[in-house]
């Protein structure tokens, strides 16, 4: 049996967790608050988030990952086993769905809910207090991958059955991607990175101030994008079971391709499980909506799984918090 000091410390480590957590979730929920009580218009949450992704976090992207070396921020084995692992939950989602009666269509919106984790908004806020300033390589690498990678597969296998429609919709995915702001700000860190440039300090306060009003913004217009989605009754139990599938089983096959197939080190293991146990991404939502495809029980989905999450998460990362051992 664990002894009173064991339990005392885990308590106490669970506690801590909870308290670094929970203020950015009050975030979300404030945003959420705001929208449903009509402080803020949609246009402003829109607004904001906008303001977010296509200019805060980029700032903090370029100025994190162009700070280290690309060796430290950067682990090909990592990505591979972190994108089989994303693709293989997003295989998996998509197969029982369609065995549930969903058109492929269908099939591939919730697949992709599964596979998309908000790692754009919540992963920043969260993980940098824990894992420090090397996260930025697990966090832009997993953009890659749940971005560039399941955006591109779940919009060929969302598009309509005429032929090319797929291929077509997969070359204006991908178009987009270069004109991506937070892509361009990986790619761009990766460059100094690279060369080992040393950015002037007046360029590098520029952007660590205008990049430290990601968290607040992303986490604010993260909440009022919610406050405009609804969880009825009969996408509920799907809603639940995307849920489950984005916090429990996507975690724990990272976890079990890093750890125990890999046998990466924990920081690896550890950065790559939390990346995997975000709520599902509005982005789901919007590329289920473009489709006309499961948009109802992706919207639920989101709303659940973040919801969901302010608990799962502490909970993965308090479980986390042990050396990981691997063979």
């Amino acid at each position: 049996m664990m002894d009173s000091f064991a339990l005392a410390r885990n308590k106490a480590c669970m506690t801590g967790f909870l308290s670094l957590c929970l203020p950015i979730f009050a975030v979300v929920a404030v945003g959420l608050f705001a929208a449903r009580a009509r402080l803020v218009s949609a246009m402003v949450v829109v607004a904001i988030g906008t303001f977010s992704f296509n200019v805060a976090l980029p700032a903090m992207l370029l100025r994190l990952v162009g700070s280290q070396p690309l060796a430290e921020s950067f682990q090909p084995e990592w990505f591979q086993g972190y994108l089989g692992a994303c693709l293989g939950v997003f295989g998996i989602s998509m197969g029982i769905a369609a065995l549930r009666g969903h058109t492929r269509q269908q099939s591939a919106s919730l697949g992709a809910a599964t596979a998309m984790g908000n790692v754009g908004y919540l992963a920043p806020p969260l993980l940098l207090p824990m894992l420090g300033q090397r996260v930025a390589g697990p966090v832009a690498m997993s953009i890659m991958a749940e971005v560039a990678v399941i955006v591109a597969l779940g919009s060929v296998l969302m598009a309509p059955g005429e032929r090319g429609a797929g291929l077509r919709t997969m070359g204006r995915g991908l178009l987009g991607l270069t004109r991506n702001p937070v892509i361009l700000s990986i790619v761009g860190g990766c460059v100094l990175a690279w060369f080992a440039v040393s950015l002037p300090l007046p360029v590098e306060r520029f952007l660590s101030f205008l990049g430290n009003a990601a968290g607040p913004t992303a986490l604010f217009a993260l909440g009022g994008t919610l406050g405009q989605m609804r969880a009825r009754g009969r996408v509920l139990a799907v809603a639940f079971g995307l849920a489950l599938a984005k916090l429990v089983a996507y975690p724990a096959l990272v976890w079990l391709v890093l750890g125990l197939v890999l046998g990466l080190d924990s920081f690896w293991v550890v950065s790559g499980t939390l990346l995997a146990a975000m709520p599902t991404a509005t982005n789901a939502f919007v590329l289920a909506q473009r489709n006309d495809a499961a948009a109802e029980e992706v919207s639920a989905g989101v709303l659940v799984s973040t919801l969901l999450a302010a608990i799962a998460f502490p909970a993965t990362a308090w479980l986390l918090s042990a050396p990981v051992v691997v063979p």
